[in-house]
């Protein structure tokens, strides 16, 4: 009898895997530091600043399942290494832009790339890693997801202060250039090659249809408040719950064929997974609105450089990630009980920030405010993810991971794109009247997940 041995990955390896892992969620950061420098050098709109980040979101969202096949169906380094190659190259194209829609299209370009690169890094560690050094290589995967946040704050505010050989808000994009190259010679002769021994296929109508659903309210709610909701924008927003229907009927059909599809619909009916997702999205939502905005109101209304700016983020980011690392010591003492817990926290977070700005203060003022909402942040988050997926049928445990992250980012997305045009909106009243809007959202979603929470990812609305 023929033995087959299992691919290894060692510890320069998994090393190698997690380096590719970080620039994509590093990226996903590293731009926010840089927008009032990149509207001021290329003369931008807030509408088209909403897209920079959630062009590079949204592509993200839509092709990180498919990603994840591709590397299950035809190898996860072919598939890494490809990723990595358009990722680099996309940030070549982004330094170089000389227009708004430029950057824009080479975001999105780098965002689809970025949607190959973490499911294939996850997919090699499962695969390759011995089963007694697993778990201490997938907490380093999480701790290099919450030290992204705070990496590319501070690298990106860093950088474009430093404005080397005058390349300004450029050297956030190239610095990708030696990281890209040096990750995909290193995983070209480090990583082996591994795919799933029972591929589930790739579901190609769902995946463009939930482009066509997205990108139909992205840009309905980016250009619409811009333009007075001219009737083409209406019609778009009219045309979301086409696509939306059109979707889950396509999904349907793939289940009713034997094949496993984007989005199961048995996973989203489950009452618990229903309730969490729909609790967890205004939530991400209001997150994700409040980090785009944030940037722009530290520089442009309390007049920080970029590194400063940076700087006075990332106290919020360090405590994320010591919320998450929390999470399920606290999930033993309170259950799901921490969810609640931890937007009442994020609440007063907000409270806080909202009393600076109304009753005037210096800025260093805003960051016990800032340290409560990463906390706060990281519980709501950290243990809505354990609840859902626990909730996830067992049939489709291996997606559900898949279901879970697609919902987040999309959320995320459209987030930037409905406050970041609150905000736009606003600002001409002042940085700091159109920071207190998007902050009073994100105070009335916290509170209504604080109030529902518990409800909702148990089933008992």
């Amino acid at each position: 009898m023929i033995t087959v041995e299992r691919p290894k990955l060692g510890s320069t390896g998994i090393a190698v895997v997690l380096l590719a892992a970080l620039l994509p969620m590093m990226d996903s950061f590293i731009v926010n530091v840089a927008l009032p420098t990149i509207a001021a050098d290329l003369g931008t709109s807030g509408a088209d600043l909403e897209l920079v980040v959630a062009g590079y979101g949204s592509a993200f969202t839509v092709l990180l399942v498919l990603g994840g096949r591709l590397g299950d169906s035809y190898g996860r380094k072919r598939v890494l290494v490809a990723g990595l190659v358009v990722f680099t190259f996309a940030s070549l194209l982004c330094a170089l832009a000389g227009s708004g829609e430029w950057l824009v299209a080479a975001r999105v370009l780098q965002g689809a790339a970025a949607a190959l690169i973490p499911p294939q890094a996850l997919g090699t560690i499962q695969a390759a890693v011995d089963a007694e050094r697993r778990p201490r290589a997938m907490s380093h995967y999480a701790a290099i997801s919450g030290l992204s946040a705070i990496l590319g704050l501070l690298l990106g505010g860093a950088l474009v202060q430093a404005d080397l050989w005058g390349t300004s808000w450029r050297l956030i994009f190239l610095v990708n250039l030696p990281l890209g190259i040096a990750a995909t010679v290193l995983a070209l002769l480090l990583v082996p090659d591994t795919r799933a021994p029972h591929p589930v296929g790739v579901d190609l109508r769902g995946t463009a249809l939930l482009t066509t659903t997205i990108v139909l309210l992205l840009l309905a709610l980016n250009r619409g408040p811009l333009l007075g909701w001219p009737w083409w924008t209406v019609a778009l927003l009219a045309l979301v719950p086409v696509a939306a229907v059109a979707l889950w009927r396509t999904e349907n059909q793939v289940v009713a064929q034997g094949r496993v599809p984007l989005l199961p619909p048995s996973v989203l009916t489950e009452r618990r997974v229903r309730g969490g997702l729909m609790l967890v999205a205004p939530f991400l939502a209001g997150w994700a609105g409040y980090l785009f905005a944030l940037p722009l109101t530290l520089q442009n209304g309390f007049g920080l450089d970029p590194a400063l700016a940076g700087l006075a983020v990332a106290p919020m980011s360090a405590a994320f990630l010591a919320g998450s690392f929390a999470v399920p010591g606290l999930r033993t003492k309170l259950g799901d009980g921490v969810l609640g817990a931890g937007a009442w926290v994020q609440a007063a977070g907000v409270v806080w920030l909202l009393g600076v700005l109304l009753l005037g203060g210096a800025v260093w003022w805003v960051l016990p405010g800032m340290v409560l909402i990463g906390a706060g942040q990281a519980l709501v988050v950290g243990s809505s993810q354990i609840s859902v997926l626990g909730a996830v049928p067992a049939k489709y445990a291996g997606v559900g991971g898949g279901v879970l992250v697609t919902a987040q980012q999309g959320s995320m997305a459209v987030g930037v794109a409905a406050l970041g045009s609150v905000y736009t909106g606003l600002v001409g009243t002042g940085h700091a009247a159109a920071f207190a809007a998007v902050l009073a959202v994100q105070l009335a979603v916290g509170i209504a997940v604080a109030v529902t929470g518990r409800r909702a990812v148990t089933g008992r609305y």
